[in-house]
């Protein structure tokens, strides 16, 4: 029986666009809501029916409702899609619907209707608790917002995450620890942490070539990211991937799919998807424009602009990529039923032997090939050279 699949559903649309942001988001005076939800639906219900002409009606594990800005959907769009969902494919009893939302006045105001439509786990862009980094990171709430969205996600959602970014200009490791024990004291089962970085093509990769500001670097940012584990301990977080940390129980499901390279289908402008077909996997994307997308979803059914299927190295390649991320590792049967390659053909046995005695990489009781803390820290670093 094929593995249950993750739903991802991008909603393109921001109030504004973020400094640092370099995701597929735009800014519009208007948007037609219905007009947007409808074509959601329509792209779904195509996709479901290919799949399902490929291997028969799957299972579904999660939906995620990211952007842009998905707090920004008319509530009763995000119900259509869950509905619709739950008739295309056969949801697990535990179905794990995760909408992404920014903690201004208003979209905090509408976490009720989320709530209503079926969403079962929040995640909260926060991202700095203190005025000046706000500003700095152009978000358009205050800490106050933020503190306010965070105690009235806890008392709405049975599952809350929140997303905070580290390494700003100037952070301190005291004010860092004490900016995640506020937060965690708040809301204190998954943590998202982002480490800031100059993207190209965002308004900060312009500000940054000039001077304006910089960021730490080194060891100074690995100080950053080892009180985050540190903190987060105290709170029974655990730090099952690079970036996330969770109470047991609390993984993000969908997100662990990406990781644990699963299927996954993804519907609306630009995203991204993954699904397996008669033994090959199909990478696919759709129109990045929501404009173009819109269209040729209400004309074709799809906006989809490239598809093919993956070559067992670039299989091997990504799943390798993914795996490492998590603190669990990589299965090397599981690396080598996803290639259709022998582990060995997809890593370097014996730069994996040096990484593993420099002490980045270790093997586990259970077989896994895992990064060490020291490794997760250097990992875009050490996968180029591990990597056949």
């Amino acid at each position: 029986m094929a593995e249950p699949l993750a739903l991802y559903v991008h909603w393109p649309f921001c109030a504004a666009k973020c400094p640092y942001c370099d995701f597929n988001s735009h800014v519009r005076p208007a948007v037609d809501g219905a007009r947007h939800g409808r074509a959601l639906l329509r792209e779904l219900e195509g996709e479901a029916a290919r799949l399902g002409a490929w291997s028969g009606r799957r299972r579904l594990a999660s939906i995620f409702f990211g952007g842009g800005t998905p707090s920004l959907m008319p509530p009763e769009a995000v119900a259509a899609v869950i509905a619709r969902a739950r008739a295309l494919f056969d949801a697990e009893p535990d179905l794990e619907i995760t909408l992404e939302a920014n903690p201004t006045s208003v979209e905090a105001g509408r976490l009720r209707e989320f709530r209503a439509a079926g969403v079962n786990r929040l995640s909260l862009g926060v991202q700095a608790l203190d005025a000046a980094s706000l500003g700095f990171l152009g978000r358009n709430h205050s800490a106050g917002e933020a503190i306010a969205a965070l105690e009235h996600a806890r008392q709405t959602f049975p599952r809350l995450s929140f997303d905070l970014i580290y390494a700003r200009p100037g952070q301190a490791e005291a004010e860092w620890r004490a900016e995640l024990r506020r937060a965690l004291s708040l809301a204190a089962d998954h943590l998202s942490l982002y480490q800031l970085t100059v993207e190209p093509g965002t308004r900060f990769a312009t500000e940054h070539a000039r001077g304006a500001f910089h960021l730490p670097e080194g060891d100074d940012a690995a100080a950053l990211y080892a009180a985050t584990a540190e903190e987060a301990g105290r709170f029974g977080l655990a730090p099952y991937e690079v970036s996330n940390y969770a109470k047991p129980g609390a993984e993000s499901r969908h997100n662990l799919a990406y990781w644990r390279y699963g299927d996954y289908l993804g519907i609306g402008a630009g995203a991204h998807q993954r699904l397996t077909r008669d033994g090959d996997l199909l990478a696919a994307r759709r129109h990045r424009a929501p404009e173009v997308w819109l269209e040729r979803v209400e004309r074709d059914g799809h906006a989809r602009v490239e598809e093919e299927a993956l070559s067992p190295v670039d299989r091997g390649r990504e799943a390798m990529l993914m795996g490492l991320r998590l603190s669990e590792g990589v299965d090397p049967a599981r690396i080598a039923a996803r290639s259709r390659l022998a582990f060995d053909a997809v890593v370097d046995r014996s730069m994996l032997e040096a990484l593993r005695e420099e002490g980045y990489l270790e093997w586990l009781p259970n077989g896994r090939l895992a990064a060490t803390m020291e490794g997760r820290l250097r990992l875009d670093a050490l996968l180029p050279v591990l990597l056949r």
